[in-house]
């Protein structure tokens, strides 16, 4: 059967990104395919220690990183699905520390500094294309997102995941609602009516695209599969 693994960058876990994720996950599941959930907050890992076994000369290491804590047999599994969903929040232009020491691990040693001389470009370490696909949730507007440069800074993660893996697609939702009570947290900075106007009307929508994503991934086929 079919399995893709679903991982949440988040730490909160009934949140906006958690509701996205799940949306992602039940259509995963409508797709007749095998989910299976992890909070990354649960794990105690660090990122990439530039240990660099992964690139020695005679090592096979298929991708998976070397460095034994509780990430490796998460990025075992995720070498080893029919595809990979990922989802964080944006904490300051970037995904969360946690995301992104998962994304050090999950990428570089599946990464080579070797030259194809049959295909060009770098060698490939996974002999099949892994499918992949991001989810970002942010306070900021689409406007905003635009104006700090958000579809660049944010974008070399799809960028980086479709050259390691050979595929990658990406999910954003703007405007999210921050708090459930807005009058408990000195924040004047948002309208508590807009931001529910946005959660009512548009998160919705953020949702369906998100089941979509799920339904799309547990079905992707590629015509060439190297």
């Amino acid at each position: 059967m079919t399995k893709v693994m679903i991982i949440n960058g988040s730490p909160r876990k009934n949140f906006n990104t958690a509701k996205l994720l799940k949306e992602a996950a039940r259509g995963v599941q409508d797709a007749g395919a095998e989910v299976e959930y992890v909070n990354l907050y649960d794990l105690n890992y660090k990122g990439c220690i530039s240990c660099l076994i992964c690139k020695r000369k005679g090592v096979e290491q298929q991708g998976l990183c070397f460095y034994k804590d509780d990430l490796r047999p998460l990025l075992e599994k995720c070498l080893n699905a029919d595809a990979v969903i990922i989802g964080s929040p944006v904490y300051h232009s970037y995904p969360t520390g946690m995301m992104r020491s998962f994304l050090e691990r999950f990428m570089f040693p599946a990464h080579t500094y070797m030259i194809d001389k049959e295909k060009g470009g770098l060698k490939r370490v996974l002999k099949h294309i892994l499918p992949t696909a991001l989810i970002f949730t942010m306070n900021a507007t689409e406007e905003q997102f635009k104006q700090h440069h958000y579809d660049v800074v944010l974008g070399d993660n799809e960028i980086s995941l479709r050259a390691v893996f050979g595929y990658c697609e990406t999910l954003y939702a703007f405007d999210t609602f921050q708090y459930t009570d807005y009058a408990k947290y000195d924040c004047d900075l948002f309208d508590p009516e807009h931001k529910a106007k946005i959660r009512d009307e548009q998160f919705p929508k953020d949702l369906q695209k998100a089941y979509e994503m799920g339904k799309r991934l547990a079905t992707i086929t590629f015509q060439e599969n190297s």
